[in-house]
């Protein structure tokens, strides 16, 4: 671990960052340029007194997925993020699309959109990074562990789901499900995070491998999804996926599909999160 590069390397990056990159407004106080400390902490999730530590050299070696929030934070690059990597003493992830860290330019984009919920997910369904929006709309996504990672893995294992649902918009969204995933198997066929996901949902879904053996494929373009809201109540989004040139990651762009669906994601702008629960069925 190279602290006193890694320190250099993390201030400068901190003080390149104009606040309005990231949704942060320049208030009339604000002296310096670029990002303040507890700015980046809120940002990455961590606390205050531990980003100084790491910009005064003096924290023990953060982990790699400190790393991550920390390249998302500061918006760093793909060679950016490498380098901040390496200072730290570990191996970068791949800068390929099946890494689970978010693409910088992805996750900007995520600012771009302002009050559009949006996220960033991987060609397995992970949501790798959300904006504010989108955390309102649907809960927090980017902690959650295991398979339940995975959106189709929760989508045929948690019976709240498929309650939330009429039995055939629950059928119509996991056939969906099982096509999309269908051909991320064709494309990454040796790949074991693709065939070990498959072979536990085979072995925990009748459906899934009633729907597996049908050979349905199609990538997910455009959806339109009904979200339960503990709040507001359900909630009917149009949703648009673009995707990077290798497929490996999609930016979900949710917009609402009709007047009520306006107003609602407006009235949830304004309460803003109060206790809200991670990972809202939808």
């Amino acid at each position: 671990m190279q602290r006193e590069q890694l320190a250099d390397f993390l201030r400068r990056r901190r003080e390149a960052i104009r606040p309005a990159e990231v949704g942060i407004a320049d208030g009339p106080r604000r002296r310096t340029a670029g990002l303040r400390r507890e700015e980046v902490a809120m940002l990455a999730g961590m606390s205050v007194d531990y980003v100084i530590r790491l910009e005064q050299g003096r924290s023990s070696q953060p982990s790699t997925q400190l790393l991550g929030a920390l390249a998302r934070a500061l918006r760093l690059t793909d060679d950016e993020r490498s380098h901040l990597f390496h200072l730290a003493g570990h191996q970068p992830p791949p800068a390929d699309g099946m890494a689970r860290l978010a693409r910088a330019g992805l996750v900007r984009l995520l600012d771009l959109v302002g009050d559009t919920p949006a996220m960033v997910l991987s060609d397995l369904g992970e949501v790798l990074a959300q904006n504010r929006m989108s955390i309102l709309l649907t809960g927090d996504h980017t902690g959650l562990t295991g398979d339940r990672r995975y959106v189709a893995y929760r989508y045929f294992t948690d019976p709240v789901i498929r309650d939330l649902h009429g039995p055939d918009e629950w059928q119509r969204h996991a056939r969906q499900q099982v096509a999309d995933l269908r051909a991320v198997a064709g494309r990454r066929p040796d790949d074991p995070a693709v065939t070990g996901l498959i072979e536990r949902l085979r072995a925990a879904s009748d459906d899934f491998r009633r729907l597996w053996a049908e050979h349905e494929v199609a990538v997910r373009r455009a959806d339109r999804k009904t979200f339960m809201h503990p709040r507001v109540g359900r909630i009917t989004m149009d949703c648009e996926t673009l995707v990077t040139p290798d497929l490996g990651q999609q930016l979900l762009v949710l917009t609402p599909a009709d007047a009520e669906a306006r107003e609602k994601l407006e009235l949830l702008r304004v309460l803003g999160v109060e206790e809200f629960p991670a990972g809202v069925p939808h």
